[in-house]
């Protein structure tokens, strides 16, 4: 079985897209590990949210290994900087500037936060599963079955929702104008 990041090089290997016929932007699959990381580098520091200092620290190293799997499975420090890589590489480095600077971007309004994390998370979850489809003909062809699906997809795929619905609930209570948004007085 593959994970959804392992996908991306999959199809690289499918007839159908190495030959052009079938348009598969493989980039797509790795959209749900960046949804995730930057959503934490949004949301670690918050103001509005005020996380406690230790569980802020605890979101940014659970956010460094999700952010690893925007390497490619087999890959060496040269790799990384040719042209198939480059853009994944300039990703991965991107992510780690918004974890470093999530104490500043902590400071963004509530709802630009929320906005960004709900269409990252919407994006993360429906873009790469559209490829998933685009892609199963193919992989049917060469294995002379359709892949199945297992619960990894639908985990990660309510995961994203799950975090697309806080991303909304965040902007609705933004523009609701209340100050309290978890603790009372």
């Amino acid at each position: 079985s593959l994970g959804g990041v392992d996908m991306a090089e999959f199809v690289k290997f499918l007839p159908p897209v190495q030959d052009g016929s079938l348009p598969i932007v493989r980039q797509l699959f790795y959209l749900p590990p960046l949804a995730v990381v930057v959503s934490i580098a949004l949301s670690a520091w918050s103001r509005t949210l005020r996380y406690p200092w230790p569980l802020r620290w605890l979101f940014l190293a659970a956010a460094l290994p999700v952010s690893l799997q925007l390497l490619p499975p087999a890959w060496s420090p040269s790799s990384l900087l040719g042209p198939e890589f480059r853009l994944q590489t300039a990703v991965l480095g991107g992510c780690w500037v918004l974890l470093a600077l999530s104490w500043l971007l902590g400071r963004l309004p509530a709802w630009v936060g929320g906005s960004l994390t709900t269409v990252l998370a919407l994006g993360a979850a429906s873009l790469p599963a559209w490829q998933f489809e685009l892609a199963k003909p193919a992989i049917n062809a060469v294995y002379g079955r359709p892949p199945a699906v297992g619960w990894g997809f639908w985990a990660g795929i309510a995961g994203l929702v799950i975090l697309a619905a806080a991303g909304v609930g965040l902007v609705a209570w933004a523009f609701r104008g209340d100050s309290k948004l978890w603790r009372s007085t």
